[in-house]
């Protein structure tokens, strides 16, 4: 899913990747080490406000990394030729393509199959029997929100615990189940829409029951998820600080390693929308690392061992 961070390795979802550190060189002026640019501390202030505004992340003061080696191919593929120029378009708005691909250029997108493997567990003994017990047939679709769905791995994998619950309940399920997959980037979106993976992909996370199961092989290191898995599954771009009331409400949200980057306020504006976005008692997951920090009036938390999901109160 699509994550963002300031740090070096944060071991979950996406991170702004530190492949060169900025130190002060003069007075306001700071250089990009490994770059040979000198950048005006004013400008990458302005970048970072940028990169908030567009996406909620907080560069910290002191951690101020700035990939120099993925902005310089954009700016060579725009024309930008100088980072105050770059900042200039960014903070203008007039080319959104370059903002896209900025923003994209700056997270490191890092899913895998079937993640914790715990959440997929309480659908399949949980979630997935009471939502489709006789008294709730009359209830219309289950609905299920995979937020930051990165290039699909996890809305996919969804997909496979529901045909599996599926296959059996004689191979009928009482209550359709509709998967919608949201992300911010526009580049990680395209790739689950492809829902093609190559070799290294496939293996983090994958049995071979379930390659065999859901996936077509379309060359010796290319698969492709069957249309059964694939159909199950609507994607749409979402940008989480913004509102997303369009998209109906859930029985279930994933949003997981995604909140840990926001500031203490982002954060709690947007559990606020995740808890408007359940149905009564709808459940969320997020990721091992996170919690509700302030938002414990929102949600009861249930442990499940090993991991804990959270119920709408």
């Amino acid at each position: 899913m699509t994550n963002f961070s300031d740090r070096k390795n944060n071991g979950t979802g996406s991170f702004i990747a530190p492949g060169f550190s900025l130190s002060k060189s003069s007075p306001g002026e700071s250089k990009l080490n490994g770059g040979g640019e000198n950048y005006d501390q004013a400008e990458f202030d302005s970048f970072r406000q940028f990169l908030q505004d567009a996406c909620g992340i907080a560069l910290g003061d002191n951690k101020q990394y700035l990939v120099s080696n993925r902005l310089r191919r954009l700016m060579d593929e725009h024309s930008v030729g100088s980072f105050s120029e770059l900042v200039r378009a960014l903070r203008s708005g007039s080319n959104r393509r370059l903002r896209d691909q900025v923003i994209d250029a700056m997270t490191t997108n890092e899913t895998f199959w079937f993640r914790d493997i715990y959440p997929f567990d309480q659908l399949t003994k949980r979630m997935l029997p009471a939502l489709m017990a006789p008294d709730k047939r009359m209830y219309g679709p289950v609905r299920i929100w995979c937020a930051a769905c990165s290039s699909g791995q996890e809305p996919y994998s969804i997909s496979m615990i529901v045909e599996e619950y599926k296959r059996q309940s004689m191979g009928a399920l009482p209550r359709p189940v509709q998967i919608v997959a949201t992300d911010l980037s526009s580049i990680m979106l395209e790739q689950a829409r492809r829902a093609m993976y190559d070799r290294l992909s496939i293996l983090r996370g994958l049995s071979a029951e379930r390659l065999e199961r859901f996936f077509d092989q379309t060359s010796p290191n290319s698969w492709a998820i069957k249309p059964i898995i694939k159909e199950r599954v609507e994607l749409r771009p979402i940008n989480l600080m913004d509102s997303y009331a369009a998209l109906g409400r859930f029985d279930i949200i994933f949003c997981r390693n995604v909140l840990i980057y926001f500031d203490a306020d982002l954060k709690r504006s947007i559990l606020q929308k995740l808890h408007a976005s359940l149905k009564p008692g709808g459940i969320l997951f997020l990721g091992s690392s996170e919690g509700l920090a302030a938002s414990t009036d929102l949600f009861e938390m249930v442990r499940c061992d090993p991991g804990i999901y959270y119920r709408a109160l």
